[in-house]
């Protein structure tokens, strides 16, 4: 059990990181698209050093008027 724990932090890590040296965590404009791409790219951890470039898209829903 420890082992896949340790596993685990070392894959969330590795993503972070991964986030960071893309300046995903710069900037002041947080939006749906910015969280859902930080996230995925923390999740996808070491994938993204093999190539793997997530992209997320959402789309809110506008005010009537």
């Amino acid at each position: 059990m420890r082992i896949g724990t340790v596993i685990v932090v070392v894959w969330l890590v590795i993503g972070a990181i991964a986030a960071g040296q893309r300046h995903y965590f710069s900037g002041d404009n947080a939006s749906c698209a910015k969280v859902g791409r930080i996230a995925l790219t923390i999740i996808a951890g070491p994938l993204n050093y093999v190539g793997a470039n997530p992209k997320v898209t959402c789309k809110t829903p506008q005010p009537s008027k």
